[in-house]
């Protein structure tokens, strides 16, 4: 009988420590992995008639939940990256078209509210691993100012790339960060935290791909995946084996399958779309990697993982430069490959048409989420910062999130306090065109693509500052009903002057 009382007294107290373990852990650890210029026709759980294996993108879609209305706000990285880190449209900021450029000075706000700054007062520690494209504060030769935009004239040898950075992903909020600005602009250098880990003292070869400026010697650029997913696996490894009781945030976010086209070579002829096919096998991977790291490491059950792509794909077809041959022209196949990557939408990168901004868009989270589900609710990735706070019970200040709605009710088991009542959303291209999205019915206010899109349909011109479509009956937005239902065009030409007006889309 003693030892049976022993026996039960090291169970109960086992049971105990294991109770205070998981009391201590009970916030989720959390990782978005954003990937870069990713089509809705990319994985094969969206399209099946995709032409490259995505095991893990399709994996983490069977364990957990895949929206198939989601989008980017906007159609290009820099906004989208913005929206996802602040909650807020980026066209309310300095920035109301294109993209950044090298060397540009910051976008988001000193005071600005971020997902990670959240995360560190609810005790998280938080982790950039990967692409960043927000402008940073370099350090300048004699005080000199760093353009705003992006300006091809600007002289990047006025940059001292021995100076700390002092404004950029440490100052908005997270505490480590490891990787490039871009992968395809200067410098071509990995940053750790706030300083480039050695000097840029060559100049890009003109036969290496990207835009003309200063790089580390011997910079190869088929190395930046490769090391970012070993980056985030030491991340997870090193929380683990720290027995950390503070959850992690770790946001990674790949150069992949944007350009430069270069999968490592073990990747090459993995799919059936070409190079492009290939890095994104190759992206899938990467995923697949981290998956099993969070497993290995007893992680998996209390780790969050959302996946999706900053915007749609531009649809190169694998040719290193930046206008070679592409898959589609207006949504038809137009390379080798028969693979469209936007599918079935019109569209690409760039646009205000579907392709340019709808996206994959999967969540997981192990025993809280149900398995293989499919939910076709309007949401964007602007969403995640108010959902992140939800789950966490973060009360977000009227300052913060203006644009971002808590949709964790869409995909948690049991009660959430979400309410998401989602009145519209807006979408934004690279010419600064908008799209204000109810239901069926979208409205844009351009005429023509709005983007990259080519080809005589995007030279199409009408009598009406807007284009009307409805995307139940016409998802290829071939007919512009404008002058058909005017009353929806007024309502919702309305309804985005108000949200812009107002400065916010959420009530408070």
């Amino acid at each position: 009988m003693k030892g049976g009382r022993l026996f039960f007294l090291s169970l109960y107290c086992l049971l105990l420590g294991s109770t205070a373990v998981s009391q201590n852990n009970e916030k989720p650890n959390i990782i978005i992995f954003l990937v870069d210029d990713m089509g809705y026709g990319d994985p094969q759980s969206y399209v099946s008639e995709s032409k490259i294996p995505t095991p893990n993108i399709d994996l983490l879609a069977a364990e957990g939940v895949k929206f198939l209305d989601a989008h980017s706000s906007s159609s290009v990285c820099t906004p989208s990256r913005y929206s996802i880190l602040t909650g807020r449209y980026a066209w309310r900021t300095r920035l109301k078209s294109h993209v950044l450029g090298p060397y540009n000075a910051p976008l988001i706000e000193a005071d600005r509210l971020t997902i990670p700054k959240m995360l560190k007062e609810k005790g998280y520690k938080t982790a950039l691993i990967g692409k960043w494209h927000l402008g940073m504060k370099w350090g300048t030769k004699d005080g000199a100012a760093l353009p705003l935009f992006w300006d091809r004239n600007f002289d990047n040898s006025l940059i001292d790339h021995s100076k700390p950075i002092t404004e950029g992903p440490l100052t908005a909020g997270f505490d480590t960060f490891f990787g490039v600005d871009l992968p395809n602009m200067p410098p071509y250098i990995f940053i750790e935290n706030d300083r480039v880990q050695g000097i840029p003292s060559v100049k890009k070869p003109k036969n290496m791909y990207g835009t003309p400026g200063m790089m580390l010697p011997n910079w190869e650029l088929d190395e930046l995946l490769p090391t970012f997913m070993n980056r985030a696996v030491d991340y997870i490894d090193h929380h683990a084996t720290e027995k950390s009781e503070n959850p992690f945030f770790l946001q990674l976010t790949t150069t992949s399958p944007h350009t430069p086209i270069v999968p490592s070579k073990e990747f090459i002829g993995k799919s059936q779309a070409g190079p492009y096919g290939d890095l994104v096998f190759q992206t899938d991977f990467v995923l697949g990697e981290i998956r099993a790291a969070l497993k290995r490491n007893g992680l998996l059950e209390n780790t969050i993982i959302i996946f999706t792509s900053d915007n749609g794909s531009p649809a190169r077809a694998g040719d290193p430069h930046i206008h070679g041959k592409k898959f589609q022209e207006i949504g038809s196949v137009t390379s080798m490959y028969d693979h469209v990557p936007n599918a079935p939408w019109r569209g690409i990168k760039a646009d205000i048409f579907e392709g340019g901004h709808r996206v994959p868009f999967i969540v997981s989270w192990p025993n809280r989420i149900p398995k293989n589900k499919i939910s076709d609710e309007l949401i964007s990735s602007i969403d995640i910062m108010a959902s992140i706070a939800s789950i966490v019970d973060y009360e977000l200040p009227d300052d913060a999130a203006e644009d971002s709605f808590d949709f964790s009710r869409l995909f948690l088991k049991g009660k959430t306090k979400s309410k998401f009542k989602r009145e519209a959303l807006i979408n934004h291209s690279i010419d600064g065109s908008f799209a204000i999205r109810k239901g069926r019915w979208k409205l844009t206010t351009q005429n023509g693509s709005g983007g990259w899109t080519f080809g005589p349909e995007s030279k199409f011109k009408s009598e009406s500052p807007y284009q009307l479509y409805d995307l139940e009956s016409d998802p290829k937005e071939s007919q512009n009903l404008w002058d058909k239902n005017p009353e929806i065009v007024n309502e919702l030409a309305q309804l985005l002057e108000k949200y812009k007006r107002e400065n916010r889309s959420v009530k408070k």
